[in-house]
């Protein structure tokens, strides 16, 4: 195991160590201040620039410097018409100054940072992931596939493109003015035809004349190659990136006449936080919205997030709804299947047996991970919060949670619950515990 040793010098009276730790906590407070106005605001206003501040005190690197209260010190400042060496100087009353006691002593206040859209959702989602528990970890593994971009000089025989070369070669021969063999033959016709006529004296130098000729040009034309390794092209193919781990979110929400605004309005600030997380994180990532009361249907962003319905609550419905599209578009061989659902926990006792089978007998052999919200009363989260006691949807997921580890569920009763229940369930895993699982 290589061991590395920081050899380099610290700057006067400061350490590197302490720079990198005050660097830390600064980032610390930063986004301990996000989340705080996130909690305190609207979940959608995430998505935007933020004014952070962080306290005055605490910013200053730490330093190296003589204790005050200890040691012998003597100082003289040149120029002091007051006081001499040796004379005492009386403390301030209460032994300092009184910081506790507003108007007495200056102070300064906090630093104001603006963070923009992307700095904020950095901050806001850093250790943040989607669980995994069974397939590959969704990161940005990518296959490559030969895509065709341009001719290249080098390259293997079996990529020449002959079209190409035989362009070139052409060309070349043009410019070097390389005969043809047209010329040649006509050159050669020529000392046929005066061969069959009479000899005479200016025959016979018209004949050497032209066999000279003939000579030249059959010369010319094995210097300059018909095709020469100059002219050669190959087809190049530079890898295109495709990626192997492609990812799906299912979001489920129940929009029957028992979710009132409130738990309405809380279901969709989750998917909203939900939707910045899986969008910031995630590219390649495809997210389907289904949206259900005592019938289902995929619907878009737009209809699923401000879209007005009403109606009867069976639960199951989202469930095969999420299943049959599961089976159209998304094979779970080549797909991470992910799922999250918000519901009040309102459904028929039989229906909530029918969600176990569904979950039990389907949806949880595909899925990678399976969150549940449960939306309740904020007068009754004192006696939900801490109980196994529930609706009968809750109760059902109880027995699907002991069953199946990639399924997770958590209430809500407020909006300043909403991160932390989210932080929760897409907390990043540690190794360890992915390899158990």
């Amino acid at each position: 195991m290589p061991i590395f040793i920081d050899r380099r010098l610290n700057p006067k009276d400061k350490s590197l160590g302490n720079r990198q730790r005050f660097l830390r906590r600064a980032r610390e407070e930063l986004k301990r201040s996000i989340r705080d106005q996130v909690r305190a605001g609207r979940i959608a206003d995430v998505d935007g620039e933020h004014a952070v501040p962080l306290p005055r005190q605490g910013t200053s690197e730490p330093t190296f410097s003589e204790a005050k209260d200890s040691g012998r010190h003597q100082h003289i400042l040149p120029g002091n018409r007051t006081f001499s060496a040796g004379d005492l100087i009386p403390k301030p009353d209460h032994g300092g100054a009184d910081f506790s006691s507003p108007g007495k002593t200056p102070s300064e206040d906090n630093f104001r940072f603006v963070l923009s859209r992307e700095e904020v959702l950095d901050l806001f989602f850093e250790d943040l992931e989607l669980p995994d528990l069974v397939k590959l970890n969704l990161k940005q593994i990518l296959a490559f596939k030969p895509r065709r971009a341009g001719f290249t000089a080098a390259g293997s025989p079996v990529n020449i493109n002959v079209g190409r070369t035989m362009r070139n070669s052409q060309g070349r021969r043009i410019a070097l003015r390389r005969p043809k063999q047209a010329e040649v033959d006509a050159v050669l016709q020529q000392i046929a035809a005066l061969e069959s006529e009479p000899v005479s004296a200016p025959v016979l130098a018209r004949i050497l004349a032209l066999r000279e000729e003939a000579e030249r040009l059959e010369r010319r034309r094995r210097r300059i190659a018909y095709v020469d390794p100059v002219d050669i092209r190959f087809n190049r193919f530079d890898p295109q990136p495709l990626p192997n781990a492609n990812a799906v979110m299912f979001c489920l929400m129940d929009v029957s006449g028992s979710m009132g605004e409130r738990e309405k309005d809380l279901a969709k600030r989750f998917f909203v936080l939900l939707h910045l997380f899986l969008t910031r994180r995630y590219e390649r990532t495809e997210i389907v919205f289904i949206r259900h009361t005592h019938e289902a249907q995929e619907v878009d962003e737009h209809t699923f997030f401000y879209h007005t319905q009403s109606g009867g609550t069976v639960v199951s419905t989202a469930l095969e709804e999420m299943h049959r599209v599961i089976e159209r578009r998304y094979p779970a061989a080549e797909w991470n299947i992910y799922a999250a659902q918000a519901s009040d926990g309102d459904n028929f006792s039989t229906d909530s047996e029918r969600c176990i089978e569904l979950l039990d007998g389907k949806l949880m052999r595909l899925c990678q991970y399976f969150a549940y919200v449960e939306i309740i009363d904020q007068r009754e989260s004192h006696i939900f919060g801490k109980t196994d006691n529930g609706t009968s949807l809750w109760r059902a997921y109880r027995a699907v949670e002991e069953k199946w580890p990639n399924f997770q569920m958590k209430r809500i009763a407020a909006p300043a619950d909403i991160y932390p229940v989210f932080r929760q369930l897409f907390s990043r895993q540690p190794a360890a515990i992915r390899k158990s699982a």
